[in-house]
């Protein structure tokens, strides 16, 4: 492709996003050098290996993919709310509805699960940091590489417009000829690496940091979603990897894995595909499970009803996620024997699924709930994730899934699965988390409008798709004439996104203001919880712990608590062994943007050369001898004395 093709022209939104998004990087880089901030962000922040800011970071970044993907999702509901409407055109619509899916998958629901997973974790078990701490920061930095990749595709050479799920033939070069597939193979790809790394990370973590005494059945059980959610990863991500590999051949290099004419196997793609992306469910949903588990029982006063009953229905679901992925193409030539079976394997997951709702539900039994913003998400996502569940029975079903195929009323059954599922579940962790991140607690009375108007837009949104899709509208049909009916479910659908985005707009706000007004002292433990990241200074020390505490019981910080036994004697107090900041893993990532640019542009020689970059710093990093730093004891002392009081 020559560069005077590399702008994308001839769109006016195009053209205005070009104008803000350039605007935005020039005042951003103003803003930055004018308050002279440079060092501090370079030090504090892009070098930094601890987990808890690598966790924010990956927050951050998943509250700007959300506002993206939510301009997408506005944009496609504006097309669609009246009939034969123009707003955009075919091809804008599909590149439009297949960004939408891959940022709200894979760079908002992703980022902001594993960000809270990073804060959290490590606390829960009572560890300093995870277990390989610049590999943590390597893969936010590959994560964060890809999601820029991916984006750089609006503005830069074109989007890519097969759908999320971007099947063969149509991803092929022979149908999509431009290179916004290319971004997709190879955004993905990077970004994936990273994820992978994550995964690792915290199967090793989880086994071997967990404080002295903390046994298995004595694990939180958002620690539990994590380790069973970290084991789906590590067995699922390889899968995509080699499907993304494959496809790069295809379109870069002129390969057929997926080309019939020459031999290759379009249902290849579909099977490796899905054989990540069924389970990809479930590594967005589980986390959510164990946030809300947490939350629920926090608020209503009680231990988790069930627990161990939780833990084999999280190992339940993990387990048959990896079996039913054939479910998402009855439709595409198999058997009846074939179909039969993964409409088995399918409807079982309800089975373990079921038990986690009536573990709520008990737990919320006789409780003393407290309908704090936290509370209000975790009780709001029962019935609208029922009822997510219950239609994903019926598409379970494989003769009535010939009729619901490809139509609005599976558009809506996921909308309602993944909402409630991981973007209600990350709304409840961070009102719940906030003051162990940073201090104070966002505010409660803007928090409920927030959550009332999301709530409140999200069912006026999503609800009507089921009507039109069982009248028979398509997925991703861009028009329709006013003679179907459809116009006036659809025009209330968009309404609703409307309302959505003003309940996120209460969200960012909400930040905001309580960055700037909310009351700082809120102590260390602000909603009475019950497990152990509670049991250090709100926000937590770079060290997590002065000294690692002991468990003798499941919730064992709720016992010691009420029996006073969390005192911290000056004696305890040594000098602590922490991991030192790189610039490795800031600057091979950037490294692998560059080379992928290049790869999506099929500049082969330069590819080749700024691969060298990537070289260098892997062997930086190999020869990086430095082992870390060591805190005084007494400047351990003087931080515990600030909310500790004095020591014992």
């Amino acid at each position: 492709m020559s560069l005077d093709k590399l702008l994308v022209t001839g769109d006016p939104l195009i053209l205005f996003s070009q104008i803000a998004i350039g605007l935005t990087m020039v005042g951003l880089v103003a803003l930055i050098t004018y308050l002279k901030r440079w060092k501090w962000l370079w030090n504090e922040w892009f070098t930094t290996v601890d987990h808890k800011k690598i966790g924010i970071m990956y927050i951050i970044s998943g509250v700007l993919m959300f506002f993206r993907g939510g301009v997408d999702g506005l944009l496609m509901k504006a097309q669609t709310s009246r009939p034969d409407m123009e707003f955009l055109d075919a091809q804008h619509y599909d590149e439009i509805f297949t960004t939408h899916g891959v940022i709200m998958i894979l760079f908002m629901a992703m980022p902001m699960l594993i960000g809270i997973m990073n804060v959290v974790v490590p606390l829960q078990i009572g560890a300093r940091d995870v277990a390989f701490p610049k590999l943590n920061a390597l893969s936010f930095w590959l994560f964060f590489a890809g999601a820029m990749l991916f984006n750089l595709s609006f503005v830069v050479g074109g989007s890519p417009d097969a759908g999320w799920t971007s099947y063969f033939p149509l991803a092929g070069k022979e149908f999509t000829p431009g290179v916004g597939n290319n971004y997709y193979a190879i955004a993905l790809q990077i970004a994936g690496i990273g994820t992978l790394a994550t995964g690792i990370n915290f199967v090793v973590t989880i086994t071997k940091m967990r404080a002295p005494g903390l046994k298995w059945m004595r694990l939180p059980i958002f620690t539990w979603s994590t380790f069973v959610t970290s084991i789906i990863i590590v067995a699922a991500f390889p899968i995509l990897t080699v499907a993304l590999a494959y496809m790069s051949l295809d379109r870069l290099f002129g390969t057929h894995f997926f080309t019939v004419a020459a031999g290759g196997d379009p249902m290849l793609w579909l099977n490796l595909f899905w054989l990540w992306g069924h389970p990809e469910v479930y590594i967005v949903v589980l986390p959510a499970f164990g946030m809300f588990s947490e939350i629920i029982a926090t608020f209503a006063r009680k231990n988790l009803f069930g627990y161990k009953s939780m833990v084999f229905a999280v190992v339940g679901i993990a387990f048959l996620s990896m079996l039913v992925w054939v479910h998402h193409f009855y439709t595409m030539g198999n058997s009846a024997a074939v179909n039969s079976i993964f409409s088995l394997t399918t409807m079982m997951i309800a089975i373990p699924t079921g038990v986690k709702i009536f573990n709520w539900l008990f737990t919320l039994r006789k409780g003393r709930i407290e309908f704090t913003n936290p509370m209000l998400w975790s009780l709001a996502f029962i019935p609208c994730f029922t009822i997510g569940g219950v239609t994903g029975v019926m598409l379970a079903m494989a003769a009535a899934d010939y009729q619901y195929h490809n139509t609005m009323f599976l558009v809506a059954h996921f909308h309602y699965v993944l909402i409630p599922g991981v973007v209600f579940a990350v709304f409840a962790a961070v009102y719940y988390w906030w003051p162990k991140m940073f201090g104070f607690k966002l505010n409660e009375k803007i928090g409920k409008w927030h959550f009332w108007l999301f709530v409140i837009g999200f069912n006026f949104t999503f609800m009507p798709m089921f009507f039109v899709g069982l009248d028979g509208m398509s997925r991703r049909m861009y028009t329709y004439s006013e003679s179907t009916g459809w116009g006036a479910w659809l025009g209330f659908s968009a309404i609703g996104s409307l309302v959505m985005a003003a309940g996120f707009a209460a969200f960012c706000y909400n930040i905001y203001w309580s960055f700037r007004y909310a009351e700082r002292n809120v102590g260390n433990d602000p909603w009475n919880a019950r497990t152990l990241e509670w049991a250090t200074a709100s926000p937590a020390p770079h060290y997590n712990f002065a000294k690692v505490p002991e468990v003798d019981s499941l919730d064992d910080f709720w016992y010691k608590k009420k029996a006073g036994k969390l005192g911290l004697k000056k004696s305890d107090i040594k000098p602590i062994h922490m991991p030192s900041n790189s610039w490795t893993p800031i600057f091979i990532s950037v490294a692998f943007g560059i080379v992928g640019f290049f790869l999506v542009f099929e500049w082969f020689t330069l590819a080749i050369i700024s691969s060298v970059l990537i070289i260098i710093g892997l062997i930086a990093n190999t020869f990086d001898y430095d082992d870390g730093y060591h805190i005084p004891a007494e400047e351990v002392e003087e931080e515990e004395r600030e909310w500790r009081g004095e020591l014992e």
